[in-house]
């Protein structure tokens, strides 16, 4: 049956200020009838059970709960009981306090004032529903339409001895919804959960922050929790309440900082974000900023997403961390997924980009940033979502199913990691509460002078573990096998691109950031410790000690760090015309005098082919022939040479044009239908056999990071534009890697080698014809004469092509 619900008297343990809208409710609810009040007072010796003043005439329910029956006064005339004291019921509806900071969005306990509670009469029922016509509260026995106290506000007091299990009948114009009551529910997030958070320790952030589908308390629904510390106030606006938020108010779970709500039945595609009250009182409408699904820029909204995505690449994950990285082969190519192909998907890209990958024999792909960002033409440097891949590709899984398909396909996976800095978007991290929470409070720590960026607070331990959490995230949840770290140095130094006056020293009176400096140690130290197999790569372009070093020994703890010291020398050198060369040839030499400080990655990234700086075949000198000459012979140098290879999408085939996001690499230069195809295959060609080479030649590789892995045959033949050199395997097999940076060819040059290798034969020759070169080969064995020469016992007479470079290795 369908009852409506009293506003009864005043609650004598409450505050005694009354609004006069409260007083005036209970007057007319006393007026309203008199029979009431008398049933009320003659029930006062026995509580009713609650099934029978649900089977009650609905106007007596509202007013007694049953009548006592009276004792016959024959049968114990000496033992008549004394009256229980009266109960007296308290008024349901919200107090004046309560109503206006709901109204304003600044409470912090709505759970303690909606919902269902008891208190002295029964339990109040209390709802907070803008725009309703009505709220009716249905029990398995009744239900009881809720009085109207305007303004959103519906409140009623049932006659019950303990809260009831309840659902809420909600009647909007068109429309009526019945909904489990968001405010009936316990907290959703544990207190172990709180506790690492505020310790900045919780290594699962993205589990315990964030939309989480889940079933709490028997129901199915959303967890929504933030962390905003200086806020007010926060509400949830989203799809399911039209964005306005008025009537999902979030409560604050205690000094975590930490705010949360569960709605039932809202789940997967929901969009959503939190309205903020700061600390001035104006309000912001934020996304969230560890959601785990973004709509598609320019939209912002933040989106609750629960992964379906089944893995298929156990065999990848369980043998990837067999072999240390520095010991292992390891060439990567660089992508910018979203022009790699214009216009495909993450799972179309699937179909297209491991066949690729594979045949060219890279061992890994590195995705330029793939968090989520609103301009495009940051190319994903300037991070919004920093726990969504960007939905301009597709969903998470869709993301997912593209790393399996690389997995499957015998590829790695590497991603540029972006930890550094952050745009100043309204809707995004940039004063996310009202006042710097992600960023540091000083401006000089805060504004980045070089991308009108905000740099993170590192010393902030709640930011440290967003950051450390996020690294773990994407080793974890979307098997990414590493992070290429972005922006190192800009982290380290306090003065990065500042002037002086413009930044403070630290503690010690330094430009050290001491704060960056204990962030990137615990991000290397537990991605380390967690995920068995992940290499972290630092692009950092200073003389900073002991960047690969682990952590345990005072170093910073990454696997590997970016050469940039050999990438600008060596590409210095080959831009110069030959005849000039003899003057630079230092260039090419200086990175062995530093090779094993670090272990090191020897990139040729999409930075130096934008901007001006040409590709890379056009930074060459000379006509076309000599411009591809010289870029084969340097990419022949360059996979002999100690450290790892990274090469950007478009060098493969000596794209003469610079990079675009509009349009990506050129791939009409490999139409069979254009002339100078064969000049762009041949180059790819050579890619193909460089990386295959490699992976079969220990040599090259296994020991990178230890000296006795090199050892200069002539690395002073400046006059010559020679360079030549062995590689040595664990096992100590060479390879003999030659060089000949002039366009003349050399007969009978002598280079010394090991007196134990009876005959040497080319394994790859970057001049050869079907690459596009001269073909100046040597096709026989070549075998050692018993002259020593560059400090060897033998030696041996071989002609070098022009611009380019041999590779010889025992017969």
């Amino acid at each position: 049956m369908t009852r409506r619900a009293p506003s009864p008297g005043p609650d004598p343990h409450e505050s005694a200020e009354q609004t006069s809208e409260e007083k005036s409710v209970v007057k007319k609810a006393a007026k309203k009838s008199a029979t009431k009040k008398a049933t009320a007072k003659k029930a006062a010796a026995k509580k009713a059970a609650p099934k029978k003043a649900a089977k009650a005439p609905a106007k007596k329910a509202t007013a007694k709960k049953t009548t006592a029956k009276k004792s016959s006064p024959e049968k114990s005339p000496a033992k008549k009981p004394a009256p229980a004291p009266e109960v007296v019921a308290v008024s349901p509806a919200v107090n004046a306090d309560d109503r206006a900071r709901l109204l304003a969005g600044t409470h912090h306990e709505p759970h303690a004032v909606l919902g269902a509670h008891l208190v002295p009469g029964g339990v109040a029922f209390r709802a907070f529903r803008p725009y309703a016509r009505s709220v009716t509260v249905l029990t398995r026995d009744a239900r009881t339409e809720l009085h109207d106290d305007g303004e959103g506000f519906f409140s009623g007091l049932l006659p019950l001895a303990e809260v009831p299990e309840y659902r809420l009948l909600v009647v909007y114009d068109g429309a009526e919804l019945e909904i489990e009551d968001p405010y009936r529910f316990l907290p959703a997030l544990g207190e172990l959960d709180l506790y690492l958070i505020g310790e900045g320790r919780h290594e699962e952030l993205w589990r315990a922050l964030g939309a989480e589908p889940m079933t709490h308390q028997g129901v199915s629904g959303t967890r929504f929790t933030v962390w905003a510390p200086n806020a007010r106030g926060v509400r949830l606006a989203g799809t399911f309440n039209f964005w306005d938020g008025t009537g999902f108010p979030m409560r604050s779970l205690g000094s975590s900082g930490v705010w949360e709500l569960f709605v039932p039945a809202i789940g997967e595609g929901e969009l959503y974000k939190f309205e903020i009250t700061r600390p001035d009182g104006s309000r912001t409408l934020r996304a969230d900023p560890l959601a785990r699904r973004t709509e598609a820029p320019p939209n912002t909204s933040s989106i609750v997403h629960s992964s379906t995505y089944e893995w298929g690449d156990a065999e990848w994950m369980a043998r990837r961390g067999e072999t240390p990285v520095h010991e292992a082969p390891f060439s990567v190519y660089e992508v910018h997924l979203p022009s790699w192909r214009p216009g495909l998907t993450y799972r179309q890209l699937a179909e297209q980009l491991p066949s690729y990958v594979k045949d060219l024999g890279f061992t890994h792909v590195e995705f330029m940033p793939v968090a989520e960002h609103p301009f495009g033409g940051s190319w994903g440097y300037q991070v919004t979502g920093f726990y969504a891949p960007t939905a301009r590709l597709g969903t998470p899984d869709d993301f997912k199913f593209l790393v399996d398909a690389l997995h499957r396909a015998g590829i790695g996976v590497l991603m540029d990691w972006v930890p550094a800095h952050f745009p100043r978007d309204d809707w995004a991290l940039a004063e996310f509460d009202g006042r710097p929470l992600y960023e540091h409070e000083d401006p000089l720590r805060s504004a980045h002078p070089d991308w009108g960026t905000l740099e993170f607070d590192f010393g902030r331990r709640e930011v440290r573990n967003f950051l450390v959490a996020n690294a773990l995230y994407w080793c974890e949840e979307f098997h990414i096998d590493g992070l290429r770290v972005d922006a190192v140095a800009s982290m380290l130094y306090l003065d990065y691109s500042r002037e002086p006056g413009q930044w403070t020293p630290n503690v010690f009176g330094g430009r050290e950031n001491l704060d960056a400096v204990a962030f990137l140690q615990e991000m290397n130290a537990t991605v380390y410790r967690r995920s068995p197999g992940v290499v972290t790569i630092a692009e950092e372009s200073t003389a900073w000690e002991g960047v690969t070093r682990p952590t345990d020994s005072g170093g910073l703890g990454f696997g590997l760090k970016w050469n940039m010291g050999w990438m600008h020398d060596s590409l210095g050198y080959l831009a110069h015309e030959p005849v000039h060369r003899k003057y630079h040839h230092h260039e090419m030499t200086f990175s062995m005098v530093y090779a094993y400080s670090e272990n090191y990655v020897l990139p040729i990234s999409h930075d130096e082919v934008v901007h001006g700086k040409r590709s890379l075949v056009s930074k060459m000198p000379g006509d076309w022939w000599q411009q591809r000459a010289n870029h084969r012979a340097y990419l022949g140098f360059m996979w002999a040479h100690p450290g790892k290879q990274l090469l950007f999408m478009g060098q493969e085939f000596a794209q003469g044009a610079e990079w675009s996001e509009a349009h990506g690499p050129d791939w009409w230069l490999l139409d069979p239908a254009y002339g100078a195809e064969p000049d762009h295959r041949g180059v790819r060609d050579l890619v193909r056999d460089l990386n295959t080479v490699y992976r079969h030649t220990p040599a090259l590789w296994q020991r990178d990071t230890d000296p006795a892995g090199f050892r200069w045959v002539v690395g002073d033949a400046a006059d010559d534009n020679v360079f030549a050199f062995l590689r040595h395997a664990a096992d100590g097999t060479p390879l003999l890697a030659v060089s000949n940076f002039s366009p003349v060819v050399r007969h009978d040059y002598r280079l010394g080698v090991p007196e134990e290798v009876p005959a040497w034969y080319e394994a790859l020759n970057t001049d050869a014809a079907r690459y596009g070169g001269s073909d100046v080969v040597n096709p026989d064995a070549i075998k050692p004469e018993g002259q020593p020469w560059h400090g060897l016992p033998t030696s041996i007479r071989l002609t070098l092509p022009p611009l380019a470079t041999v590779w010889l290795r025992p017969a």
